[in-house]
């Protein structure tokens, strides 16, 4: 690889110009010199067989040789009659190439003068010829003339894969360099990722396009001129001929070869395009595909012995082109491979030297043609390849959220999502109203109408019963994708400014309860199967935390705990477990909660009344901090139970034997509260604690008054009760508002383990939109005021 190095500063010289003629057209006869050799090669055994052995170890000392070529033809002022020498190579090859393999392997296994040994070097050398079948017939495949793609495809039906006449100019050239090209490497995709997907999606690629042109012919697919009736005689034809003529063990050898020659050509596929990608316009299409879209090389003995198939960036450029009048660029037009092909070859099958190599120059590339973009992970991501036609919506959610984007990964189908009616018709189209302001105002009303009004928890459970659920495990798994699905177009709409966090987080409190009420019902039909006692029995099931205030946000901790009347201590312990194991598959892989913590499986279920004993004389300060957000949710049995836990806790509110030190815990914390540090941005959980201890303390001083849950509802409420003044409460209020909406869309739009100045300048717009600010700069300086005033305004309160 010592010489790999040198190759981009060499072939960046500015080209010189010739004209056709014999002298330059004679070095392309070289690949078809080697036809007489292997002909002899295979009549008489022996030391003829070093002929073309040589002729091939030579190659690679004659390419460094021979350095750079860095010469090109005028194509508007060369005719085509004038390259009819330059094209007899290529004809021949197709001509000569079935007739010396046929004729090596009959002097191989009809013959059979020759020894095991002779057969095995004839091999590798049929082999190492038949990798220009590919190159040939690619190059015919091209033309216009009937007679010249005919024999392309003949060319590569020799090499089991005659389809590649269609799908490479239908599929490859139309889309090379976007998603929608599986032949288009992405950066970081190794050739072992690559190869058996690229194998399968042309076939089925060619396939689709056939299928296509036949029906807006409106001929049916058996018809005859379907392409794949060729394709398909040609290949069998090939098959059955060896078979006949060597019998298994020529088929084995004939299949073996096939597949060296493909997995070749697939290597050379692989890097002509590796990590390059055509930008998506914002009227929607792809720009145009040019030079900067492959990579080139211009080594002079490969352009004789290939037919300049190095000059790939030109061949894109103008694919017509015949094979002599194909263009070098200099890198300021197109990157430069940092080797030959076959050091490119042998670099590409180990991948890790691959990327440490090629992922540099890939950045390079991006930084020299593409300074504007500043991610590029949505062009890199699988899901992109996996989902091409949703290539606009994995862009925009990339660009915005990095949670989501994880998500799309891990399940594409989540992209369906957004073409399902219930999320299309609140995205009403562009263009629709008669400014931008007024379509902006339009969608955000049908979303919200929709998604906090018109869907509540009693509609998601309709959803859900038309759900097939087996048992309680099917029910888990069912429920976790189906509420995934709303969770993820919720979450889409939230990124486009159609629904605030905040009322998303309503949105997504209402996906949670019907998730868990499906899910608990689904235990307790399993239960009653096996315990009768469960009819006689009462059950309730109590959210706390974010799920109870209906301030939901993605990876929301579930916290829950059961309460019973009547029935056995033993049974019900029993059928907590299980709720909670249930539960626990619920919130695995989820875009909703939090996997459930091995804490939260271990809360022991309570019967009220030892759950009201308990909490009234000997709880701590903790237990009693979790019933200000308490909210019952589900019951089974007596449904009075509810009003009777309603009951219960407020008086817990009020008379609990933790409620003073409590309220004197809170107070000490307000009191205390941190000054704004000198962070970049102000520390999101930190201020949002904040705000939450000093609505705790209120709600718990005047627990009778107050039945909100959410911190900005009990400053509300003070304000009207004039139990602070109306500047206070307003600055309070306004505090849990935003530091709610940044928690919000901090969870949907980051990573845990993501820093808030590691956002794209997209994710950090769309934070700083949902806070109803102008951007990043104007969000940081009033998250900082708001987070000095909140602690000020707080702590005057005490």
């Amino acid at each position: 690889m010592s010489e790999m190095g040198n190759t981009a500063s060499a072939a960046v010289a500015e080209p010189g110009m010739i004209e056709p003629s014999i002298s330059n057209a004679l070095p392309h006869l070289i690949p078809v010199v080697v036809f007489p050799m292997l002909l002899l090669a295979a009549t008489f055994g022996g030391w003829w067989i070093a002929v073309p052995l040589l002729f091939f170890a030579v190659g690679p000392i004659l390419e460094n040789a021979l350095g750079i070529d860095g010469r090109n033809m005028d194509p508007k002022t060369t005719s085509e009659s004038s390259l009819l020498l330059y094209m007899l190579p290529v004809w021949l090859y197709g001509v000569l190439w079935p007739i010396t393999f046929v004729y090596t392997l009959w002097q191989m296994f009809v013959v059979g003068h020759l020894a095991v040994w002779e057969c095995v070097l004839l091999v590798y050398l049929l082999a190492v010829e038949a990798q220009a079948i590919f190159i040939a017939g690619h190059e015919l495949v091209h033309r216009r003339s009937r007679w010249e793609r005919y024999l392309g495809e003949l060319l590569l039906a020799s090499g089991s894969y005659p389809h590649y006449a269609t799908e490479h100019v239908y599929i490859h050239h139309v889309y090379a360099g976007t998603a929608l090209d599986v032949g288009s490497a992405a950066k970081g995709q190794s050739l072992w990722w690559y190869f058996p997907r690229e194998l399968k999606a042309n076939l089925l690629g060619a396939w689709e396009v056939v299928s296509t042109r036949m029906a807006r012919r409106h001929l049916p697919i058996w018809h005859y001129s379907n392409p794949f009736w060729r394709y398909g005689l040609e290949t069998l034809g090939w098959y059955v001929f060896i078979y006949w003529m060597a019998g298994w063990w020529g088929v084995l050898v004939y299949a073996i070869l096939c597949f060296g020659v493909i997995l070749s050509m697939k290597i050379s596929n692989y890097f002509q395009h590796y990590g390059l990608r055509r930008v998506r316009l914002p009227n929607g299409n792809f720009e145009k595909v040019m030079p900067r879209h492959s990579w080139t090389a211009d080594w002079k003995y490969s352009n004789w012995v290939f037919f300049k198939v190095q000059r790939h960036a030109d061949h894109h450029a103008v694919s017509s082109r015949r094979y002599p009048l194909l263009q070098h660029y200099g890198e300021d037009e197109s990157p430069q491979l940092p080797g030959n092909y076959g050091q490119m070859i042998n670099l590409a099958m180990r991948p890790k030297r691959w990327f440490a190599k090629m992922d540099p120059l890939v950045d390079e590339w991006r930084e020299r043609f593409y300074p504007e973009i500043e991610d590029w992970s949505a062009y890199d991501s699988p899901v992109a390849q996996a989902r091409p036609e949703a290539f606009d919506a994995i862009v925009e959610i990339f660009s915005l959220s990095p949670y989501l984007a994880h998500a799309i990964e891990r399940t594409p189908e989540l992209l369906d999502r957004l073409k399902v009616r219930e999320f299309t018709d609140l995205e009403i189209p562009e263009g629709f109203g008669p400014d931008m302001e007024t379509e902006k105002i339009a969608r955000q009303g049908l979303a919200r109408l929709y998604w906090t009004r018109e869907l509540g928890v009693a509609e998601m459970k309709e959803q859900i019963a038309e759900l097939q659920m087996q048992d309680a495990e099917d029910a888990a798994d069912t429920v976790r994708n189906w509420s995934n699905d709303k969770a993820f177009q919720i979450g889409m709409h939230t990124l486009r400014g159609n629904l605030s966090p905040r009322e998303a987080g309503v949105a997504l409190a209402n996906v949670a309860e019907a998730s868990i009420d499906a899910v608990l019902m689904a235990v307790l039909e399993d239960d009653m199967d096996r315990h009768y006692e469960a009819a006689d029995s009462t059950v309730a099931a109590i959210v706390l935390g974010d799920v109870a205030s209906r301030e939901v946000a993605p990876r929301t901790a579930l916290e829950i705990m059961f309460i019973h009347e009547g029935g056995s201590a033993e049974h019900f312990r029993g059928l907590s477990e299980r709720f909670y194991e249930a539960l626990g598959m619920l919130t695995q892989k989820s875009l909703l909660f939090a996997p459930l913590s091995k804490k939260q499986k271990k809360r022991a279920s309570w019967a009220l009344p030892d759950f009201i004993e308990h909490h009234r004389t000997s709880a701590q300060a903790a237990e009693l901090l979790e019933l200000t957000r308490a909210r019952c949710i589900f019951t089974r049995g007596d449904s009075q139970i509810e009003s009777r836990f309603n009951q219960a806790r407020s008086e817990i509110l009020q008379q609990g034997a933790a409620r003073d030190a409590l309220i004197a815990e809170l107070e000490k914390k307000v009191a205390n509260m941190p000054e704004s540090d000198s962070a970049p941005f102000p520390d999101m959980q930190q201020g949002l604690q904040n705000v939450e201890n000093a609505a705790r303390s209120l709600q718990l001083k005047h627990s009778t008054e107050i039945d909100a849950e959410d911190a900005a509802s009990i400053f509300e409420t003070a304000r009207v009760r004039s139990w602070v003044s109306e500047e206070n409460a307003q600055q309070l209020t306004e505090a849990a508002r935003m530091w709610r909406n940044l928690h919000g869309m901090q969870r949907l739009i980051m990573e845990d383990d993501t820093a808030i100045e590691t956002l794209t300048n997209k994710a950090k717009a769309a934070l700083a939109e949902s806070c109803g600010q102008e951007d990043f700069d104007a969000l940081t300086a009033s998250a900082r005021k708001t987070a000095d005033e909140g602690r000020l305004t707080a702590v005057t309160l005490q």
